[in-house]
């Protein structure tokens, strides 16, 4: 995984609550083993009309709104079943960062151990956010090692983020790569036990 401490990049209104893991990545998508190859598949009964055609009246597809890596939502994001197919499909498709309200838990989770930052915020500052991504071009900095989100508006604020987390993302690391860290010490242990 790719980390960072600073993040300066364009961010896209996504104002619907409530979206779940099966608005994020349908179930019919989740035949793939890797974690690569769901992002043409992101928001897949939104993105595209019965014929196979992109719908030019959603979000996503906006001319304004393309290469943007953060994506600011509405409450309860990531609601439904707990596929970590989510995360992936939106890293996949280029975000490395989503803003909303509210959470849910197990959505939550899944971001952080696949390098996708969610950033809860409270409603009146996530309305100024939707608000002013509405307008194009429009640009978030996120400072992961301070914890804040400003914009060139003069607006700021600061998140907080479990440090376990923080420094996972910061470094780019994964769980498993947590555990190679230690690859002498379990071989050490595995002669020993021998």
């Amino acid at each position: 995984m790719s980390g960072f401490k600073t993040l300066m990049a364009k961010a896209i209104a996504f104002d619907r609550a409530n979206v779940d893991t099966d608005q994020i990545i349908p179930k019919q998508f989740l035949k793939r083993i890797e974690k690569t190859g769901f992002g043409k598949f992101l928001f897949n009964d939104w993105r595209y009309q019965a014929d196979g055609n992109l719908n030019p009246d959603f979000e996503l597809n906006k001319e304004e709104n393309q290469q943007a890596a953060i994506l600011i939502a509405n409450e309860n994001f990531g609601c439904g079943s707990s596929r970590e197919h989510a995360p992936w499909a939106l890293m996949d498709y280029g975000f490395k960062v989503i803003i909303a309200p509210t959470f849910a838990d197990i959505f939550h989770q899944n971001c952080l151990k696949n390098g996708l930052l969610p950033i809860a915020l409270p409603k009146d500052q996530v309305r100024y956010l939707l608000d002013s991504a509405k307008v194009q071009p429009y640009q978030l900095t996120i400072d992961l090692a301070e914890e804040k989100v400003t914009d060139n508006k003069g607006f700021s604020t600061e998140f907080t983020i479990d440090q376990y987390w923080k420094s996972m993302l910061v470094n780019g690391w994964d769980e498993i790569e947590i555990t190679m860290q230690l690859d002498d010490k379990i071989t050490e242990y595995e002669y020993a036990i021998r």
